[in-house]
């Protein structure tokens, strides 16, 4: 766990909260050599004690978040009187996060003889079924894993729970926005119905934006009780630098030929600039302790293997290794272990799996390749580095830009990925976070939900269901007839996933008791069939999504080594490699997700703007010059539009949600526009037509998002979208457009070509 810095002599001489705490917990700490406890320590430990009220712990990274949880929840434990069933429960996002936190606990709690019991996927049958049989101490969980402990053990849940004091959410901030977020709401209500009981609820966060929101996570019928413990901000020195890479457009004519040549699995159109970047983290990162948040799984894989090239180059041990959610546990772990043997160097290149707050060691440097997807991810990750007293966080972001001439699409001249990660940088220094997204109806974690409680309970009551998911304001957004109307549409003859018995309880249907007893159902987020990756040698390394077309033959890269691929047996799922050098292997991964409303803006500012950045090197210098003068030749600085060969582009400088609605606004009046990041494309032809659409959308109410929504081709986005149906679908995406900016929009580009701007 982190513990806090030294700054003077004696932990417990001028600490109230220190003295408070178990005798065998303040013997804990002198063991540990702390000298004080840290501020957000002090205020918590209180609190926690009482174990009466809420409480939001929200601090940076390598604060002492963790201990300002466990120091007084261990304390009160190990003072209480005996009972039966768990005492406290750690809910983490991740597995890997669970892993790490389980030895931390197990330190602290093994002189006090409070039993930590880790349960999640990875953990053996046997080692549950104790905890199951003789629940005590500190139960270390997924979502997943409390949802399958309802589901079927719902006649136990009483037993496993009555004893609990407290409930610690770690990483309260990734749950947010997010289908795993209902569905954690709705376990915790659920576990609280079953023992009868209010249990305190911790939330533990470095990235909160808006804490009455949190609150409301937290605690959704009695947000105003909840407490907030934040941490003033720090002093650390910061190291930033923003590194721009131009990519020549002979090369990237030439590298599409090469992907042509091998029917598209090549590794992109721009390796000669993924070469550069590569040569520049081993040189600057070799011999050090680092993170590389490359992005997506393909990027991962691909760096892995030029940086594990270039160390083979100059015949020096391996020191990068890759990271992600497909590689095994034994491979992930392997990569982790070598990061906390600090007598060596070793960096590791990874997607989000790093992010969050799991310890493997001290870091000395972050890089991240592109501006990324948040600002609290980019702050999240900065954090990872200089956790020790005197040393700076360092991060260096890679951004890389078309070679621009008068052929190229004005898009390119602007420059879009450098000035998304200034105005991303920008909003960090601000401490600004992205706030979570609000208004969704999420009708599709709603109907795990249902099919979720009458499996624990071997069937309920459409009322008894409302209360607990409705009533509860778990599902805030849904009404009591939309609730229903879902009901009738899980019973419908062609989704079958309940049926009503005589008395009124709500059954499984024929479909639902199927969807129950598959492994799989625990999750309410997508996840698609994937095949086992197997060596030659009968070694596991991980798995691979069943969407990419595999071939024997085929050459891919895993792991961060390349493979070939020997074999692929579809009944057991198994893609059988051999290693091999050489070839180009196929990609995979997810596309980019669109900044938030704020970003936009921020860049926008930053294109208006003569300031140039200092964390800038002098290609990003020379990439904000440019685009700030395409800025200015399209009359950017006066108008929200400009003319493109057979397009006008429109410029609204808004978000996702906001774009989305206009883009159906100008659908519905059959204007066919295309969203392309930043602008949207309207053919030059129907320009007449555009205008005196925006004139119109400018002057008129809001419009109707259900009729915008029936406009979206493909409606179904999460897992149990199918069962919806068209009307409910649209529901949900009506909810989450923001109709209300269209207006607004449509009023700005209405002054824009009338030249008011």
């Amino acid at each position: 766990m982190e513990g806090p810095e030294s700054k003077s002599n004696g932990t417990g001489d001028n600490s109230k909260a220190f003295g408070s705490l178990h005798e065998k917990v303040q013997r804990w700490i002198w063991k540990q050599g702390w000298q004080e406890l840290r501020d957000i320590q002090e205020a918590s430990i209180p609190v926690l004690l009482k174990g009466e009220q809420d409480l939001i712990i929200a601090a940076g990274t390598a604060s002492g978040k963790t201990e300002a949880a466990f120091l007084p929840i261990v304390s009160s434990i190990a003072s209480a009187s005996e009972s039966v069933g768990f005492k406290a429960i750690y809910v983490s996002p991740l597995r890997a996060l669970i892993n790490d936190q389980f030895g931390r606990l197990e330190t602290l709690c093994e002189e006090l003889g409070i039993p930590v019991v880790k349960w999640h996927g990875d953990v053996s049958a046997a080692t549950k079924e104790r905890a199951r049989r003789h629940p005590d101490g500190i139960l270390l969980i997924t979502p997943e894993s409390v949802e399958a402990i309802l589901v079927r053990r719902g006649s136990e849940a009483k037993r496993l729970f009555q004893g609990l004091r407290y409930i610690v959410i770690d990483e309260l901030h990734a749950f947010f926005s997010s289908p795993r977020g209902k569905q954690l709401q709705s376990l915790l209500n659920r576990i609280e119905t079953v023992i009868g009981k209010r249990v305190p609820r911790v939330g533990l966060s470095a990235t909160l934006a808006d804490m009455r929101f949190s609150a409301k996570f937290l605690r959704p019928l009695d947000p105003d009780s909840v407490i907030i413990c934040e941490a003033g901000a720090g002093n650390q020195e910061l190291r930033l630098q923003v590194r721009g890479y131009l990519e020549p457009k002979s090369v990237r004519v030439e590298a599409k030929n090469a992907e042509e040549e091998s029917q598209g699995r090549g590794e992109g159109t721009d390796a000669a600039v993924d070469s550069l970047i590569a040569g520049h983290l081993f040189s600057t990162l070799r011999g050090k302790r680092s993170l590389i948040f490359a992005g997506a799984r393909n990027r991962v894989e691909l760096y892995a293997a030029k940086l594990k090239e270039m160390t083979e180059d100059v015949n020096v041990p391996e020191e990068f290794f890759a990271h992600h959610g497909s590689l095994s546990l034994e491979y992930r772990s392997e990569a982790e272990r070598r990061m906390k043997d600090e007598s060596r160097p070793a960096s590791i290149v990874c997607t989000t799996t790093l992010e969050l707050g799991i310890d493997i060691g001290h870091i000395e440097s972050v890089a991240q390749l592109g501006p990324g997807h948040t600002v609290s991810g980019m702050r999240q990750r900065l954090g990872r580095s200089g956790r020790r007293p005197g040393q700076p966080s360092i991060m260096r972001i890679y951004v890389r830009e078309s070679e621009f001439d008068e052929k190229s699409h004005p898009l390119d001249g602007l420059r879009r990925e450098t000035f998304q990660a200034i105005a991303m940088v920008n909003l960090m220094l601000a401490k600004w976070n992205e706030p979570a997204a609000q208004g969704s109806l999420n009708l599709s974690t709603l109907v795990h939900q249902v099919l979720a409680l009458i499996a624990q309970y071997g069937g309920v009551t459409a009322k008894e269901a409302w209360g607990m998911l409705g009533e509860s304001r778990v599902f805030d957004a849904v009404s009591v007839d939309v609730f229903k109307q879902v009901l009738r549409r899980m019973a419908d003859k062609s989704v079958l996933l309940l049926e009503q018995a005589p008395d009124g309880t709500l059954l499984p249907g024929s479909m639902g008791e199927k969807l129950i007893e598959v492994r799989d159902f625990y999750a309410v987020f997508l996840t698609p069939e994937e095949y086992k990756v197997v060596t030659d040698r009968g070694r596991t390394l991980g798995s691979l999504p069943l969407e990419i077309m595999f071939q024997v033959g085929q050459l891919i890269i895993f792991g961060g080594r390349r493979w070939k691929i020997l074999d692929i047996n579809t009944g057991r799922k198994e893609i059988l490699v051999a290693p091999a050098h050489g070839g180009k292997p196929p990609k995979f991964g997810g596309d980019a997700t669109p900044p938030a409303d704020e970003v936009v803006a921020e860049m926008r500012r930053t294109y208006e703007s003569m300031a140039v950045p200092a964390f800038l090197d002098s290609a990003a210098i020379s990439f904000v010059k440019e685009g700030r003068e395409t800025f200015d030749l399209l009359g950017l600085r006066r108008n929200l539009h400009c003319y493109h060969g057979d397009s006008v582009l429109l410029f609204p400088w808004v978000g996702p949600a906001s774009q989305e609605a206009f883009l159906l606004a100008l659908t519905d009046d059959q204007l066919e526009p295309t969203p392309m990041g930043l602008a949207i494309a309207v053919k030059a032809e129907h320009e007449e037509r555009m205008v005196a659409s925006v004139q119109r959308l400018s002057e008129a109410n809001p419009p109707d998002a259900l009729k915008l929504a029936a406009l979206v081709a493909e409606k179904e986005r999460e897992k149990y979208d199918w069962a919806l149906g068209d009307e409910l679908l649209c529901l949900g995406i009506a909810a989450r457009l923001n109709v209300a900016a269209v207006p607004t929009i449509a009023a700005s580009l209405r002054d824009s070509f009338a030249g008011k701007h």
